[in-house]
């Protein structure tokens, strides 16, 4: 099932979140990424202030360069793999999807789709290495372990308008 897209003003949001470079699919990666985010909150005492998400920062299809985070109440230091910032502030275009991750390609293309019929432009730039986004994510509502049906995972991508 998939929702209506639209814009949603979101707020300035702390995070933390691991790095890396991956090549679609990354399926097989994802389970040991989020161990790792969660043992880097464990060892210091980190809670998440709401789910998990993947965050496209370079996208060069099939090659992205992304965040596995989780957002925070307040800032953090973060070093090595790890990093830490504030998601931006701002308009973002959204649409949620209620089915398997697999779909995940064509949902953002839905979006992507109808944020360009509607208009809209996007935080991006194109570089040479892809676009880079200034807010691109899929924020994971809850997980296979929490959900073993793939089809009631739910899953938001969003992904930040430029602003006049």
């Amino acid at each position: 099932m998939l929702s209506l897209p639209c814009i949603v003003e979101r707020s300035a949001t702390p995070y933390v979140a691991l790095r890396k470079h991956v090549t679609l699919p990354f399926d097989d990666e994802i389970p040991a990424i989020l161990a790792q985010l969660s043992a880097y909150l464990a060892q210091r005492g980190l809670e998440a202030a709401g789910p998990v998400f993947f965050k496209h920062n370079v996208v060069d299809m099939p090659y992205l360069q992304m965040e596995f985070g989780v957002p925070l109440a307040h800032p953090v230091e973060a070093g090595g793999e790890f990093t830490s910032g504030v998601l931006p502030a701002g308009p973002h275009a959204e649409i949620t999807y209620t089915g398997p991750y697999e779909d995940l390609i064509t949902v953002n293309a839905v979006l992507i789709g109808w944020s360009k019929h509607a208009g809209l432009v996007f935080d991006s730039r194109q570089q040479p290495d892809g676009e880079w986004f200034a807010h691109r994510s899929e924020i994971l509502h809850n997980s296979p372990a929490e959900e073993p049906d793939p089809g009631k995972l739910r899953t938001t991508v969003t992904i930040k308008l430029r602003e006049p």
